[in-house]
């Protein structure tokens, strides 16, 4: 006579387990599969694979141009040639760069620095979709995957980063290396922080709403011009209520910041520092939250 399957006898956790005793099994070592942990523990399960995480960004990143001719010189080649390409419409064509002493370098540090965080809009909102083999095979905590992507832009962000500094040394009219210069890695920092906090809330808002990947390219388009990327704000927008605004930006800050410790030689005020800290602290809380509270369904919703 065939045996009837265990799961159509019991009806809860606790038959489960006297059934497990019953066979002279220990239940103590179950865990519930696709329900949310709590908080505490889902942050020592994400410590626990953190040599995961770590590899798999390294090897994403890699490999994320492996088939291209040229393979990771695109990493070099893409800003550049974004730069270019704004330097021609905005520095020659619309005579931005008026009154801005070296406005090559300007434009270079803002697109680099837009670039990075834009990813994390852009790239956020599909990112769980796009690794949905591996959330319905294994069972982990799902923000490995937003912090694996963080780390692996952050890692071809460092040759970026590289770039940028040759770029402006070499382009005339030259930015030689100042005494502030090291100051860009906390303010890289600053904005690692902030991308992961952005990522991990557009990677919960695009995998439940996946049209939102289109309006989160409107919300990238407006912080570009809002960031003061290609032109100083203050030449376009007189009211000082309105600029006071736009200087809570924090990716405002994070590029008026790099370009203060690149390009002037100074230390960027409190003021800057505090604006950019709280918003780069607050936004990877919420985010890491808001991530979080949605856990069990990632895995349900793609069953």
């Amino acid at each position: 006579m065939r045996r009837r399957p265990v799961t159509s006898e019991v009806r809860s956790t606790s038959e489960v387990k006297r059934a497990l005793e019953a066979k002279g099994l220990d239940p103590s070592a179950l865990t519930r599969i696709g329900v949310r942990p709590e908080l505490t523990e889902y942050i020592r399960q994400l410590w626990d694979r953190r040599f995961f995480i770590w590899y798999d960004a390294r090897h994403r990143a890699s490999t994320q141009h492996s088939r291209m001719r040229l393979g990771n010189v695109w990493l070099l080649l893409r800003p550049l040639v974004d730069a270019s390409v704004y330097f021609v419409i905005f520095g020659l064509i619309l005579q931005a760069g008026r009154g801005i002493e070296n406005f090559p370098a300007f434009l270079v540090i803002g697109i680099l620095l837009y670039r990075s965080t834009a990813t994390s809009i852009s790239s956020g909102a599909t990112l769980l979709h796009a690794n949905r083999s591996m959330i319905k095979a294994f069972t982990f905590p799902r923000a490995s995957i937003p912090i694996a992507a963080v780390v692996q832009s952050t890692m071809t962000a460092v040759f970026t980063l590289a770039m940028m500094c040759l770029v402006i040394i070499v382009l005339p009219p030259h930015a030689p290396p100042q005494f502030t210069w090291p100051l860009l890695v906390p303010i890289f920092m600053i904005q690692t922080v902030l991308n992961l906090g952005i990522m991990l809330f557009t990677a919960r808002i695009g995998f439940h709403i996946p049209d939102m990947a289109n309006l989160l390219g409107l919300v990238s388009r407006f912080l570009m011009y809002g960031s003061g990327v290609m032109f100083p704000i203050t030449r376009f927008v007189d009211d000082s209520t309105a600029v006071a605004i736009l200087e809570l930006n924090p990716l405002y800050q994070i590029i008026d910041m790099m370009r203060s410790v690149l390009l002037d030689g100074q230390v960027p005020d409190l003021r800057s520092w505090t604006i950019a800290i709280s918003w780069a602290v607050g936004t990877v809380v919420f985010g890491f939250l808001f991530f979080w509270r949605a856990e069990e369904s990632y895995g349900r919703e793609l069953a």
